[in-house]
């Protein structure tokens, strides 16, 4: 199974994703994650600019990944509680 990079940025708590180079916003942007993942998530704790960096599971394909669990589901489509504040980035439907 696929796995991506996933975090929130410390001084905003924006939930971010790993596009191979950098981070986006947005889940359709990030990249499946290999064997160097695991190194790859002790320098960004080492670095202290991104806050609980973690690698999850994801079914789909790149550009239209769907974490397996809920509670990425939501970080990645935004507040569960008002839809209206969606980012886009995953339908609140998958939830």
């Amino acid at each position: 199974m696929p796995r991506v990079l996933t975090g929130n940025r410390l001084e905003t708590g924006d939930v971010l994703w790993w596009n191979g180079s950098d981070w986006s916003h947005l889940l359709s942007d990030a990249v499946a994650i290999g064997d160097e993942g695991e190194a790859l998530v002790a320098e960004l704790v080492a670095a202290e600019r991104i806050n609980d960096p973690a690698l999850i599971d994801v079914t789909g394909t790149p550009g239209n990944w769907l974490p397996t669990t809920t509670r990425e589901r939501v970080r990645a489509s935004g507040p569960s509680v008002r839809a209206d504040l969606a980012r886009g980035s995953l339908s609140v439907e998958v939830i």
